[in-house]
């Protein structure tokens, strides 16, 4: 089943909201945040790769910025802005973040995430926002019985272009 990709304005309000939630989060120091890989759980390769599919999962670029006037070390970049909806039993497939950083905040509902580097699934809940980043591969899947609404703001290279996936 191939994603549906809509391309759309966010309001500004929940722009907004989505940056000064993503820069909370990254000013917040704990070594235990909520939606995090469990003390003792973090391992290399602790999880099996996942479906490699979408299921029941939309996806609509809401926004994004050509990052190519910046450089030649951001040639064929985009800074992107997206909405994912991932209904009950829903999946975002198996993916990497090798050369794809992203920002993930949980608007509504739960989902649960399937993580390379831990031994256990994750939940993670509405208000939670996960870094993803360097050598990490998972996936995630709503066990929930409602839509879970996720944001996500990521840098898109034409590498991670090419292998992209979710």
């Amino acid at each position: 089943m191939p994603i549906e990709r809509k391309t759309n304005r966010m309001p500004f309000a929940a722009m907004l909201a989505l940056a000064t939630v993503t820069v909370g989060a990254g000013l917040t120091s704990s070594s235990a945040l909520a939606g995090d890989c469990p003390a003792g759980k973090v391992a290399e390769m602790a999880m099996a790769p996942g479906p490699m599919m979408p299921k029941g999962v939309t996806d609509e670029v809401i926004s994004s910025i050509d990052l190519s006037p910046k450089g030649d070390a951001w040639k064929a970049s985009m800074l992107r802005m997206r909405k994912l909806v991932v209904q009950p039993g829903g999946i975002v497939p198996w993916h990497s973040h090798d050369s794809r950083p992203a920002n993930i905040l949980v608007v509504s509902g739960s989902i649960t995430e399937y993580r390379s580097t831990c031994k256990v699934p994750i939940l993670h809940k509405q208000g939670d926002v996960t870094a993803e980043f360097g050598h990490l591969s998972h996936w995630w899947k709503n066990n929930g019985k409602v839509p879970a609404v996720l944001y996500s703001a990521d840098i898109l290279t034409s590498e991670a272009q090419q292998n992209e996936s979710m």
